[in-house]
Protein backbone atom coordinates (compact mmCIF):
# COMPACT_ATOMS: atom_id res chain seq x y z
CA UNK A 1 0.00 0.00 0.00
CA UNK A 2 2.11 3.15 -1.31
CA UNK A 3 -0.86 5.93 -1.65
CA UNK A 4 -3.39 7.80 0.60
CA UNK A 5 -6.36 7.17 -2.31
CA UNK A 6 -5.52 3.18 -1.81
CA UNK A 7 -5.74 3.89 2.02
CA UNK A 8 -9.20 4.74 1.74
CA UNK A 9 -10.53 2.84 -0.94
CA UNK A 10 -10.12 0.21 2.37
CA UNK A 11 -13.05 -0.58 3.92
CA UNK A 12 -13.90 0.46 7.26
CA UNK A 13 -10.32 3.11 7.39
CA UNK A 14 -12.98 5.76 6.28
CA UNK A 15 -15.09 5.95 9.07
CA UNK A 16 -11.73 4.99 11.79
CA UNK A 17 -10.60 8.19 10.15
CA UNK A 18 -13.81 10.41 10.73
CA UNK A 19 -14.62 8.96 14.23
CA UNK A 20 -10.82 9.68 14.91
CA UNK A 21 -11.19 12.94 13.38
CA UNK A 22 -14.39 14.16 15.85
CA UNK A 23 -12.62 12.80 18.73
CA UNK A 24 -9.68 15.22 17.88
CA UNK A 25 -11.74 17.91 17.33
CA UNK A 26 -13.56 17.95 20.36
CA UNK A 27 -10.67 17.39 22.66
CA UNK A 28 -8.81 20.52 21.26
CA UNK A 29 -11.82 22.83 21.63
CA UNK A 30 -12.46 20.79 24.87
CA UNK A 31 -8.93 21.29 26.44
CA UNK A 32 -8.27 24.89 25.04
CA UNK A 33 -11.62 26.07 27.17
CA UNK A 34 -11.07 24.38 30.08
CA UNK A 35 -7.55 25.52 30.16
CA UNK A 36 -8.20 29.40 29.69
CA UNK A 37 -11.05 28.46 32.37
CA UNK A 38 -8.73 27.13 34.65
CA UNK A 39 -6.21 30.19 34.02
CA UNK A 40 -8.47 32.84 33.96
CA UNK A 41 -9.66 31.59 37.45
CA UNK A 42 -6.71 31.02 39.93
CA UNK A 43 -3.95 32.81 37.40
CA UNK A 44 -1.60 29.47 37.96
CA UNK A 45 0.34 28.11 34.87
CA UNK A 46 0.96 24.97 36.39
CA UNK A 47 -2.73 24.31 37.10
CA UNK A 48 -3.53 25.70 33.68
CA UNK A 49 -1.17 23.39 32.17
CA UNK A 50 -2.74 20.32 34.13
CA UNK A 51 -5.81 21.26 32.57
CA UNK A 52 -4.77 20.66 29.27
CA UNK A 53 -2.23 17.72 29.94
CA UNK A 54 -3.07 16.62 33.35
CA UNK A 55 -5.91 13.63 32.29
CA UNK A 56 -2.64 11.79 30.80
CA UNK A 57 -1.24 11.49 33.77
CA UNK A 58 -4.20 9.26 34.69
CA UNK A 59 -3.01 6.94 31.78
CA UNK A 60 -0.38 5.17 33.48
CA UNK A 61 -3.21 3.76 36.25
CA UNK A 62 -5.51 2.42 32.72
CA UNK A 63 -2.51 1.02 31.42
CA UNK A 64 -1.72 -0.73 34.72
CA UNK A 65 -5.29 -1.83 34.60
CA UNK A 66 -7.81 -1.75 31.53
CA UNK A 67 -5.32 -2.46 28.55
CA UNK A 68 -5.86 -6.05 28.36
CA UNK A 69 -9.96 -5.31 27.27
CA UNK A 70 -8.11 -3.47 23.81
CA UNK A 71 -7.82 -6.71 22.28
CA UNK A 72 -10.89 -8.57 24.18
CA UNK A 73 -13.51 -6.12 23.31
CA UNK A 74 -15.67 -5.79 20.37
CA UNK A 75 -13.60 -2.06 18.76
CA UNK A 76 -17.13 -1.01 17.44
CA UNK A 77 -19.00 -1.29 20.96
CA UNK A 78 -15.80 0.07 22.73
CA UNK A 79 -15.60 2.62 20.70
CA UNK A 80 -18.77 4.08 20.41
CA UNK A 81 -19.20 3.46 23.96
CA UNK A 82 -15.61 5.59 25.02
CA UNK A 83 -16.82 8.64 22.96
CA UNK A 84 -20.31 8.59 24.71
CA UNK A 85 -18.32 8.71 27.93
CA UNK A 86 -15.58 11.53 27.21
CA UNK A 87 -18.65 13.37 25.83
CA UNK A 88 -21.17 12.98 29.21
CA UNK A 89 -17.45 13.91 30.95
CA UNK A 90 -17.15 17.36 28.93
CA UNK A 91 -20.33 17.89 29.33
CA UNK A 92 -20.06 17.64 33.46
CA UNK A 93 -17.92 20.62 33.33
CA UNK A 94 -20.38 23.09 32.26
CA UNK A 95 -22.60 22.30 35.20
CA UNK A 96 -22.54 25.90 37.55
CA UNK A 97 -20.76 25.64 40.51
CA UNK A 98 -18.65 22.90 39.73
CA UNK A 99 -15.82 23.03 42.00
CA UNK A 100 -12.07 22.90 40.56
CA UNK A 101 -11.09 19.92 42.52
CA UNK A 102 -14.31 18.12 40.83
CA UNK A 103 -13.14 19.21 37.83
CA UNK A 104 -9.55 17.99 37.89
CA UNK A 105 -11.52 14.31 39.42
CA UNK A 106 -13.70 14.13 36.56
CA UNK A 107 -10.68 14.73 34.32
CA UNK A 108 -8.79 12.43 35.97
CA UNK A 109 -11.14 9.63 35.54
CA UNK A 110 -11.51 10.52 31.59
CA UNK A 111 -7.37 10.52 31.35
CA UNK A 112 -7.60 6.25 32.95
CA UNK A 113 -10.56 5.56 30.64
CA UNK A 114 -8.56 6.84 27.35
CA UNK A 115 -5.51 4.30 27.79
CA UNK A 116 -7.71 1.67 26.54
CA UNK A 117 -8.94 4.18 23.74
CA UNK A 118 -5.78 4.26 22.29
CA UNK A 119 -5.32 0.68 22.24
CA UNK A 120 -8.70 -0.34 20.52
CA UNK A 121 -8.29 2.28 18.14
CA UNK A 122 -4.93 1.53 16.71
CA UNK A 123 -5.06 -2.05 17.09
CA UNK A 124 -8.22 -1.76 15.14
CA UNK A 125 -5.89 0.15 12.32
CA UNK A 126 -3.53 -2.48 12.76
CA UNK A 127 -6.46 -5.04 12.03
CA UNK A 128 -7.98 -3.73 8.99
CA UNK A 129 -4.98 -2.13 6.72
CA UNK A 130 -2.12 -4.90 5.70
CA UNK A 131 1.28 -4.97 7.39
CA UNK A 132 3.05 -2.63 4.94
CA UNK A 133 -0.45 -0.41 5.11
CA UNK A 134 0.10 0.69 9.05
CA UNK A 135 2.53 2.89 8.89
CA UNK A 136 0.68 5.12 6.07
CA UNK A 137 -2.45 4.55 7.72
CA UNK A 138 -1.13 6.06 11.04
CA UNK A 139 0.57 8.90 9.03
CA UNK A 140 -2.78 9.65 7.86
CA UNK A 141 -4.48 9.57 11.21
CA UNK A 142 -1.73 11.85 12.34
CA UNK A 143 -2.22 14.16 9.60
CA UNK A 144 -6.05 14.07 10.66
CA UNK A 145 -4.96 14.95 14.08
CA UNK A 146 -2.91 17.97 13.19
CA UNK A 147 -5.16 19.93 10.77
CA UNK A 148 -7.81 19.01 13.26
CA UNK A 149 -5.74 20.60 15.69
CA UNK A 150 -5.02 23.60 13.01
CA UNK A 151 -8.68 24.01 12.55
CA UNK A 152 -9.38 23.01 16.89
CA UNK A 153 -7.70 25.90 18.26
CA UNK A 154 -8.59 28.29 15.89
CA UNK A 155 -12.00 27.20 16.55
CA UNK A 156 -11.75 26.96 20.07
CA UNK A 157 -10.30 30.38 20.32
CA UNK A 158 -12.68 31.93 18.29
CA UNK A 159 -15.53 30.32 20.60
CA UNK A 160 -13.91 30.85 23.93
CA UNK A 161 -13.80 34.56 22.67
CA UNK A 162 -17.46 35.03 21.12
CA UNK A 163 -19.61 32.39 23.59
CA UNK A 164 -17.49 31.82 26.84
CA UNK A 165 -15.47 28.65 27.97
CA UNK A 166 -17.58 26.78 29.36
CA UNK A 167 -20.21 27.42 25.70
CA UNK A 168 -16.83 25.83 24.21
CA UNK A 169 -17.10 23.02 26.11
CA UNK A 170 -20.64 22.19 25.28
CA UNK A 171 -19.19 22.80 21.54
CA UNK A 172 -16.76 20.49 22.87
CA UNK A 173 -19.06 17.66 23.97
CA UNK A 174 -21.30 17.21 20.80
CA UNK A 175 -18.25 17.16 18.98
CA UNK A 176 -17.91 13.29 20.83
CA UNK A 177 -21.32 12.55 20.38
CA UNK A 178 -20.73 12.84 16.70
CA UNK A 179 -17.88 10.57 16.85
CA UNK A 180 -19.54 8.27 19.01
CA UNK A 181 -22.68 7.99 15.98
CA UNK A 182 -19.71 7.55 13.36
CA UNK A 183 -18.43 4.81 14.99
CA UNK A 184 -21.74 2.70 15.73
CA UNK A 185 -22.86 3.74 11.82
CA UNK A 186 -19.80 3.62 10.19
CA UNK A 187 -17.69 0.15 11.44
CA UNK A 188 -18.37 -3.02 11.16
CA UNK A 189 -19.17 -5.93 13.96
CA UNK A 190 -15.64 -7.84 14.89
CA UNK A 191 -14.99 -10.45 17.30
CA UNK A 192 -12.32 -9.31 19.81
CA UNK A 193 -8.38 -10.16 18.75
CA UNK A 194 -8.25 -12.12 21.42
CA UNK A 195 -10.26 -14.52 24.04
CA UNK A 196 -10.78 -14.31 27.67
CA UNK A 197 -11.93 -11.52 29.59
CA UNK A 198 -10.63 -8.92 30.46
CA UNK A 199 -8.65 -8.32 33.94
CA UNK A 200 -5.84 -6.81 35.64
CA UNK A 201 -3.85 -9.65 36.01
CA UNK A 202 -4.02 -9.89 31.69
CA UNK A 203 -3.05 -6.72 31.52
CA UNK A 204 -0.04 -7.12 33.80
CA UNK A 205 1.07 -9.98 32.13
CA UNK A 206 0.83 -8.44 28.80
CA UNK A 207 2.81 -5.20 30.26
CA UNK A 208 5.39 -7.68 31.57
CA UNK A 209 6.17 -9.50 28.17
CA UNK A 210 6.43 -6.30 26.00
CA UNK A 211 8.63 -4.67 28.68
CA UNK A 212 10.83 -7.86 28.75
CA UNK A 213 12.11 -7.06 25.14
CA UNK A 214 15.38 -5.05 25.46
CA UNK A 215 14.86 -3.74 21.87
CA UNK A 216 11.27 -2.51 22.56
CA UNK A 217 11.88 -0.86 26.12
CA UNK A 218 14.21 1.42 23.91
CA UNK A 219 11.72 1.92 21.28
CA UNK A 220 8.88 3.03 24.20
CA UNK A 221 11.54 4.62 26.01
CA UNK A 222 11.80 6.98 23.00
CA UNK A 223 8.06 7.38 22.19
CA UNK A 224 7.21 8.23 25.54
CA UNK A 225 9.95 10.78 27.32
CA UNK A 226 11.28 13.24 24.46
CA UNK A 227 7.79 13.10 23.39
CA UNK A 228 6.06 13.81 26.62
CA UNK A 229 9.10 16.80 27.60
CA UNK A 230 8.08 18.97 24.55
CA UNK A 231 4.16 18.26 25.12
CA UNK A 232 5.49 19.79 28.87
CA UNK A 233 6.55 23.02 26.38
CA UNK A 234 3.38 23.44 24.79
CA UNK A 235 1.33 23.25 27.83
CA UNK A 236 3.03 26.59 28.58
CA UNK A 237 1.20 28.44 25.67
CA UNK A 238 -1.50 29.75 27.98
CA UNK A 239 0.81 31.40 30.45
CA UNK A 240 3.26 31.88 27.74
CA UNK A 241 0.75 34.34 25.47
CA UNK A 242 -2.86 34.03 26.66
CA UNK A 243 -4.55 35.87 23.72
CA UNK A 244 -2.74 33.80 20.83
CA UNK A 245 -2.40 30.28 23.00
CA UNK A 246 -4.80 29.34 19.75
CA UNK A 247 -2.31 30.76 17.32
CA UNK A 248 1.04 28.49 19.12
CA UNK A 249 -1.38 25.50 19.14
CA UNK A 250 -2.34 25.63 15.87
CA UNK A 251 0.82 26.54 14.62
CA UNK A 252 2.55 22.97 16.32
CA UNK A 253 0.31 21.42 14.98
CA UNK A 254 0.91 22.43 11.37
CA UNK A 255 4.36 21.18 11.94
CA UNK A 256 3.53 18.42 13.18
CA UNK A 257 0.99 17.68 9.99
CA UNK A 258 4.01 18.40 7.37
CA UNK A 259 6.46 16.18 9.15
CA UNK A 260 3.30 13.10 9.10
CA UNK A 261 3.13 13.88 5.33
CA UNK A 262 6.82 14.12 4.87
CA UNK A 263 7.45 10.89 6.44
CA UNK A 264 5.08 9.03 6.01
CA UNK A 265 4.43 9.49 2.17
CA UNK A 266 7.29 10.19 0.79
CA UNK A 267 10.58 8.78 2.46
CA UNK A 268 11.56 4.95 1.37
CA UNK A 269 11.08 2.70 4.08
CA UNK A 270 14.82 1.79 4.40
CA UNK A 271 15.82 5.50 5.01
CA UNK A 272 13.24 5.93 7.45
CA UNK A 273 15.22 4.35 10.16
CA UNK A 274 17.72 6.82 10.09
CA UNK A 275 15.56 9.82 10.91
CA UNK A 276 14.68 9.02 14.62
CA UNK A 277 17.10 10.56 16.38
CA UNK A 278 17.64 13.60 14.28
CA UNK A 279 13.82 13.83 14.40
CA UNK A 280 13.75 13.68 18.03
CA UNK A 281 16.63 16.44 18.21
CA UNK A 282 14.28 18.93 16.25
CA UNK A 283 11.32 18.11 18.30
CA UNK A 284 13.41 20.11 21.11
CA UNK A 285 16.10 22.06 19.96
CA UNK A 286 13.87 25.26 18.81
CA UNK A 287 12.36 25.50 22.24
CA UNK A 288 15.76 26.82 23.72
CA UNK A 289 15.33 29.88 21.68
CA UNK A 290 12.42 30.93 23.72
CA UNK A 291 15.01 31.58 26.58
CA UNK A 292 15.49 34.72 24.32
CA UNK A 293 11.88 35.84 24.35
CA UNK A 294 11.10 35.85 20.78
CA UNK A 295 8.48 37.83 19.51
CA UNK A 296 5.08 36.28 18.70
CA UNK A 297 5.77 35.98 14.72
CA UNK A 298 9.20 34.55 15.68
CA UNK A 299 7.31 31.92 18.38
CA UNK A 300 5.16 30.76 15.70
CA UNK A 301 7.77 29.40 13.48
CA UNK A 302 10.03 27.82 16.17
CA UNK A 303 7.02 25.82 17.16
CA UNK A 304 6.16 24.90 13.90
CA UNK A 305 9.61 23.68 12.96
CA UNK A 306 9.85 21.75 16.45
CA UNK A 307 6.48 20.06 15.71
CA UNK A 308 7.66 18.30 12.49
CA UNK A 309 9.79 16.66 14.94
CA UNK A 310 6.57 14.59 15.96
CA UNK A 311 7.22 12.30 12.92
CA UNK A 312 9.75 10.43 14.98
CA UNK A 313 7.27 8.16 16.03
CA UNK A 314 6.21 7.15 13.01
CA UNK A 315 9.99 5.22 12.53
CA UNK A 316 9.36 3.86 16.35
CA UNK A 317 5.89 2.77 15.99
CA UNK A 318 6.99 0.79 12.47
CA UNK A 319 9.89 -0.71 14.70
CA UNK A 320 7.52 -1.47 17.67
CA UNK A 321 4.95 -3.17 15.49
CA UNK A 322 7.78 -5.20 13.49
CA UNK A 323 8.84 -6.55 17.31
CA UNK A 324 5.24 -7.11 18.56
CA UNK A 325 3.03 -10.94 18.16
CA UNK A 326 -0.12 -9.68 16.06
CA UNK A 327 -1.82 -11.17 19.07
CA UNK A 328 -0.78 -8.36 21.45
CA UNK A 329 -0.71 -5.38 18.24
CA UNK A 330 -3.93 -3.74 20.53
CA UNK A 331 -2.48 -4.21 23.77
CA UNK A 332 1.12 -3.15 22.52
CA UNK A 333 -0.04 -0.02 20.92
CA UNK A 334 -2.13 1.10 23.77
CA UNK A 335 0.95 0.52 26.11
CA UNK A 336 2.56 3.02 23.39
CA UNK A 337 0.11 5.48 23.69
CA UNK A 338 -0.83 5.33 26.95
CA UNK A 339 2.50 5.81 28.48
CA UNK A 340 3.13 8.93 25.68
CA UNK A 341 0.17 10.24 26.99
CA UNK A 342 1.39 9.78 31.02
CA UNK A 343 4.57 11.17 30.06
CA UNK A 344 3.06 14.30 28.55
CA UNK A 345 1.11 14.84 31.68
CA UNK A 346 4.64 14.38 33.49
CA UNK A 347 5.88 17.08 31.31
CA UNK A 348 3.46 19.21 31.65
CA UNK A 349 3.16 19.14 35.58
CA UNK A 350 7.41 19.27 35.70
CA UNK A 351 7.38 22.41 32.65
CA UNK A 352 4.45 24.37 35.00
CA UNK A 353 5.95 23.26 37.83
CA UNK A 354 9.80 25.37 36.78
CA UNK A 355 7.54 27.93 35.40
CA UNK A 356 5.70 28.29 38.81
CA UNK A 357 9.58 28.52 40.46
CA UNK A 358 11.26 30.87 37.71
CA UNK A 359 9.23 32.20 34.91
CA UNK A 360 7.61 30.78 31.67
CA UNK A 361 10.46 31.63 28.49
CA UNK A 362 12.92 29.48 31.50
CA UNK A 363 11.12 26.60 31.85
CA UNK A 364 10.24 26.65 27.75
CA UNK A 365 14.05 26.52 27.65
CA UNK A 366 15.11 23.69 30.65
CA UNK A 367 12.16 21.20 29.77
CA UNK A 368 13.73 21.65 26.09
CA UNK A 369 17.46 20.84 27.35
CA UNK A 370 16.20 17.41 29.44
CA UNK A 371 14.22 16.22 26.24
CA UNK A 372 17.59 16.53 24.21
CA UNK A 373 19.64 15.06 26.94
CA UNK A 374 17.10 12.10 27.30
CA UNK A 375 17.79 11.24 23.15
CA UNK A 376 21.39 11.65 23.10
CA UNK A 377 21.38 8.81 25.95
CA UNK A 378 18.51 6.59 24.26
CA UNK A 379 20.74 7.17 21.00
CA UNK A 380 23.23 4.47 21.12
CA UNK A 381 20.77 1.95 22.06
CA UNK A 382 18.32 3.08 18.72
CA UNK A 383 20.71 2.99 16.54
CA UNK A 384 22.22 -0.32 17.54
CA UNK A 385 18.82 -1.91 16.37
CA UNK A 386 18.65 0.08 12.98
CA UNK A 387 17.76 -1.63 10.15
CA UNK A 388 20.67 -1.70 7.85
CA UNK A 389 19.84 -4.12 5.47
CA UNK A 390 17.60 -3.59 2.29
CA UNK A 391 14.04 -2.92 2.59
CA UNK A 392 11.73 -5.67 3.76
CA UNK A 393 9.15 -7.13 0.49
CA UNK A 394 5.50 -6.04 0.92
CA UNK A 395 4.87 -9.49 2.22
CA UNK A 396 7.15 -9.28 5.09
CA UNK A 397 5.98 -8.84 8.61
CA UNK A 398 9.08 -8.14 10.46
CA UNK A 399 11.83 -5.58 9.79
CA UNK A 400 14.96 -7.84 9.43
CA UNK A 401 17.09 -6.14 12.51
CA UNK A 402 14.39 -6.55 14.59
CA UNK A 403 13.56 -10.03 15.32
CA UNK A 404 10.32 -10.32 17.64
CA UNK A 405 12.23 -12.30 21.04
CA UNK A 406 10.96 -12.07 24.42
CA UNK A 407 12.73 -11.54 26.95
CA UNK A 408 15.94 -10.64 24.56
Amino acid sequence: MRTYRELFRTPEFTPLFLTSAAQIAAQTVSGLALGTLVFTATGSPLLAALALFGPSLAQVVGAATLLSAADRLSPRAAMTGLALLFGLGTAVQVLPGMPLWASFAVLLGLGMVAALGGGVRYGLLNEILAKDGYLLGRSALNMCAGSMQIGGFALGGVLVATLSPRGTLLVGAGLYLCAAAVARCGLSRRAPRAEGRPSIAHTWRNNARLWSSRPRRAVYLALWVPNGLVVGCESLFVPYAPAQAGLLFASAACGMLLGDIVVGRFVPRHRRGRLGIPLLALLAAPYLLFALHPPLPVALALTALASVGFAASLVQQEQLMALTPDELSGHALGLHTSGMLTMQGVGAALAGGIAQLTSVTTALAVTAVLSLAVTAALAPRLRAGRPNSPAPSRTSTVTPAYVPADGS
